[in-house]
């Protein structure tokens, strides 16, 4: 059973990171969160709709289902440590520059929709 639910959580998860891969090279602008001044679109559709970060939603729905199959309660740190260092050293300085680069609309989606769920 556990390692239904884990392999569960992985597939929702890399589906969630691929479908907002895919949404952000239909929008024609970076994918890569270390060249965010490449960023040349500000995207808010698909499931952009639902959440400003799904893929690190997804890549946390992914160490959750490893957590899940390894079948340890230890192992649920690790997504937890994930989700508190994405916040804080990619999450928050992406919305500055997000913030420098689309002004009042991104300030907008902001308020819309929220960081991861």
């Amino acid at each position: 059973v556990r390692l239904a639910l884990g392999a569960l959580f992985v597939a929702a998860g890399a589906s969630i990171v691929v479908t907002g891969a895919r949404t952000f090279w239909r929008s024609g602008t970076t994918i890569n969160p270390v060249e965010l001044t490449k960023a040349s679109a500000l995207v808010t559709k698909g499931i952009f709709r639902f959440s400003r970060n799904p893929m690190y939603v997804g890549f946390t729905l992914m160490l959750i289902g490893w957590a899940a199959a390894l079948g340890s309660v230890w192992a649920f740190i690790g997504p937890a440590i994930f989700v508190a260092f994405i916040t804080r050293y990619r999450i928050i300085p992406e919305e500055r520059v997000m913030l420098e680069k689309f002004g009042d609309e991104y300030r907008e989606y902001q308020k819309r929709v929220r960081r991861w769920l």
